[in-house]
C-alpha cells in the first residue's frame, strides 16, 4: 500500500514538473562550481604552507606571508563549503521528482557512494604515504617498526570527500522526508492527479534576516558542544563546528529551487550581499585580532558569539553577491569552461594526492610562505583538471564522476 502511495504521489510530481516550463540549464551554476572547485584547491594549498596543521602535508610558515594565508582560509571556510551544500540542495529535489525515491538513492549511492569508496581504499594510500614514510622513520630511529596496515587502519578518514560522506547522509535523510510526506503531496494533487506547481517567488529581506540570525545562533550553541578545531575521527570531519551552517543550507538549497529564488534575487540584493559581509568583516576584525584562539572557537564566550554571528552573516552576504555575480555576468559557456564544468567533481576527488607530490617535490624549495603557495597553486590548478579529464577518460568513470 506504502509503496502504491509512494509511486502515485511521485507520478503526481512528475506530471506537475511536466506540465512546468522547462528550466533552462543554469550555466552561472556551472560556473560557480567550477570558482569554488578552484577555491578548495587553493585553500588546502594555504593550509599546506601557513601555519593551521590541517592536511596531510604542511610546512609551517617561517614568516609573516602566512598570516595572509591563514585569513584566505578563514574566509574560505566560513562560506565556501556551505554554498557547496546549497548548490547540493538546489539539484536534489528536481532529482527526486525525476527518479522517485529508490532510483533516486540508488543514484545517490553510485555518484557519491563509488567516489568515496575510490578515494578511502585508492586514493588515500597515495595521499599518505610521505605521513607514513615521516613516521617510519621516526619508529626507526628508536629500534622499532610501523607495518603498514596499522598506519593505514589508524589513519583512516574520508579526507576531503567528508563532503561527499555529510552530502550522502543529507541524500538519504531527504529522500525519507519526501517519502513521509507523499501522503500529503498526493492530497494536495486533488482529483487532478497533480501536484500543485509554486510559481517563482521573491526572496523577501527580512526572511534573509531572520535566516542569518537563526544560522548565528545556532551555530553559536551547537558551539558549546562541538567547539572550532574539533575532529571527528574515522568520519574524518575537519569542520563538524560548522554543521548547523551545512545543513541550513542544504535545506535553503531545496528551498531556493522550489521558490525560484536564484532567479528572482535583484541586483541590489547582490550589492548589498557584498556591502554587509565587508561591514561585518570589519567589525569582526578587532575581535579576532585581540582574542585568545580559544575564545572564539566556542565554549559560551562572548567572543564565540561574535565569530559565530561573522561567519553566518559573511556567508549569507558573500553567497548573494556571487549568486548575483555570476548570474548576470558570467551565465554563458564556452568549450572552455564546459571542460571546466564536466571534470570539477573529479578534481575534487583527486586535487589531494596532487598537492601533497607537489609539496613534496618542492620540499627543497626555501622561498616565503606566500611565493611557494603561489608557485604551487599555478602549478596544482592545471595539472588536477588534466589528471580528472584522464580518470573520467577510464571506461563507465564519467557516469559516476
Amino acid at each position: 500500500m506504502t509503496g502504491d502511495l509512494e509511486r502515485t504521489a511521485v507520478k503526481a510530481a512528475s506530471e506537475a514538473t511536466a506540465a512546468r516550463p522547462k528550466r533552462a540549464r543554469l550555466l552561472y551554476v556551472d560556473n560557480l562550481r567550477i570558482a569554488l572547485t578552484a577555491l578548495v584547491v587553493l585553500h588546502h594549498t594555504a593550509v599546506t604552507y601557513g601555519n593551521i596543521p590541517a592536511w596531510y602535508y604542511t610546512e609551517p610558515a617561517e614568516d609573516g606571508s602566512g598570516l595572509l594565508l591563514d585569513a584566505f582560509v578563514m574566509f574560505n571556510q566560513a562560506f565556501f563549503m556551505g554554498f557547496f551544500f546549497m548548490i547540493a540542495g538546489y539539484f536534489t529535489p528536481a532529482s527526486y521528482d525525476r527518479k522517485g525515491a529508490r532510483p533516486f538513492f540508488r543514484d545517490r549511492l553510485k555518484r557519491l557512494g563509488i567516489p568515496l569508496l575510490a578515494f578511502l581504499l585508492l586514493i588515500r594510500p597515495l595521499t599518505t604515504f610521505g605521513g607514513y614514510a615521516d613516521l617510519r622513520a621516526t619508529f626507526a630511529e628508536r629500534g622499532e617498526s610501523l607495518p603498514y596496515w596499522i598506519y593505514y587502519v589508524a589513519s583512516w578518514d574520508a579526507g576531503p570527500m567528508w563532503f561527499v560522506e555529510v552530502l550522502l547522509v543529507f541524500a538519504v535523510l531527504y529522500a525519507l522526508v519526501r517519502r513521509r510526506g507523499a501522503r500529503r503531496l498526493l492530497a494536495s494533487a486533488g482529483e487532478t492527479g497533480r501536484a500543485v506547481v509554486r510559481a517563482p517567488r521573491p526572496l523577501r529581506p527580512l526572511a534573509v534576516v531572520v535566516f542569518t540570525l537563526a544560522l548565528a545562533l545556532a551555530t553559536y550553541l551547537w558551539r558549546f558542544l562541538v567547539p572550532g578545531g574539533s575532529y571527528l575521527p574515522f568520519l574524518g570531519l575537519p569542520t563538524p563546528s560548522f554543521l548547523p551552517q551545512y545543513a541550513s543550507f542544504f535545506v535553503l538549497g531545496v528551498f531556493a529551487y522550489r521558490h525560484g529564488w536564484p532567479q528572482t534575487l535583484s541586483r541590489v540584493a547582490g550589492r548589498v550581499g557584498w556591502a554587509v559581509a565587508l561591514v561585518a568583516t570589519l567589525a569582526y576584525l578587532p575581535v579576532v585580532m585581540t582574542a585568545k584562539e580559544d575564545a572564539l572557537s566556542g565554549h559560551g564566550t562572548w567572543q564565540s558569539l561574535v565569530s559565530a554571528a561573522w561567519e553566518s552573516t559573511f556567508a549569507v552576504g558573500v553567497v548573494l553577491g556571487l549568486t548575483v555575480l555570476f548570474r548576470e555576468r558570467l551565465n554563458r559557456q564556452g568549450r572552455t569552461a564546459a571542460f571546466l564544468s564536466r571534470h570539477a567533481f573529479a578534481v575534487y576527488l583527486i586535487h589531494a594526492p596532487v598537492l601533497v607530490g607537489l609539496g613534496f617535490a618542492f620540499r627543497w624549495l626555501h622561498v616565503p610562505a606566500a611565493a611557494k603557495f603561489a608557485l604551487v597553486a599555478v602549478l596544482a590548478l592545471p595539472l588536477c583538471w588534466a589528471i580528472a579529464y584522464a580518470v573520467r577518460s577510464l571506461p563507465r568513470a564519467d557516469r559516476v564522476l
